[in-house]
């Protein structure tokens, strides 16, 4: 018996496991590489909220940003008067396409162009936000589970 106690202990002895210590050689010990993984991540969660978070804005940008919300509304509402024009009175609906059909064709294209940069950039600053608060709401993720955690306990 004594034998053998000696050969476990040598193996499991002193805090050690020398079966585990030799099986992370060949395989990374879960664990460990959880913790590494949640440090990394939220290393790149902290690197994203210092680009993306931004100082409070002022008025003067509110005001912008109000301004830049009346195109599609006054498009939509704009397209539905031309219909209810053209049922209204046929003949100066008539007369106002009559005027459109002579604006040369350079500048529909420049219309157009207008149109989809502005739209296109309203577009990007508006993912740009969603990626701000995405990042600003992932930061709060290890809050939320501890506060889980404790409303559980």
């Amino acid at each position: 018996m004594g034998v053998i106690f000696d050969i476990l202990n040598a193996v499991f002895g002193n805090n050690r496991n020398v079966l585990r210590e030799t099986a992370e050689v060949f395989r990374e010990n879960a664990e460990a590489g959880a913790l590494r993984g949640h440090d990394m991540q939220i290393a790149a969660l902290k690197q994203m909220q210092g680009e993306f978070v931004t100082a409070q804005r002022g008025w003067f940008d509110r005001l912008m940003d109000g301004v830049n919300r009346l195109p599609r509304p006054a498009l939509a509402l704009g397209t539905l008067g031309l219909m209810i024009s053209a049922m209204a009175d046929p003949v100066w609906f008539a007369q106002r396409m009559q005027g459109i059909a002579l604006v040369p064709e350079p500048l529909w294209w420049l219309l157009g162009v207008v149109v989809s940069f502005y739209f296109g950039a309203r577009q990007q600053v508006k993912h740009q936000e969603l990626q701000r608060d995405m990042v600003q709401s992932m930061m709060r993720v290890p809050q939320v589970v501890q506060n889980i955690s404790t409303l559980r306990a």
